[in-house]
């Protein structure tokens, strides 16, 4: 009787405990795609600021200038760190 019992238990733990690893690889996997796609826009943009700046416009003394260099520089760093953790 307590065998049965013990067996019922382990049972009911086993399909719990499956459950759990299942939902938590579900999480996973979602956030591992959005990595992905995180890291692909941040070197996309990356990309792109370096081709819009690539003339030198909005390196001048203007508000503008002073904002662009502050977004290209936010980007760099995003970019370095992106590729820092995709390599390392």
């Amino acid at each position: 009787m307590i065998l049965e019992i013990i067996l019922g238990l382990m049972v009911v733990i086993f399909i719990t405990e499956s459950y759990v690893v299942w939902n938590l690889l579900q999480k996973v996997e979602l956030l591992e795609g959005w990595v992905e796609d995180f890291t692909e826009r941040v070197t996309d943009t990356y990309q792109e600021i370096k081709d819009i700046d690539s003339t030198g416009h909005f390196e001048a003394d203007d508000e503008v200038g002073s904002i662009f260099n502050g977004i290209k520089q936010t980007i760099e760093e995003l970019n370095q760190y992106v590729t820092e953790e995709t390599n390392g």
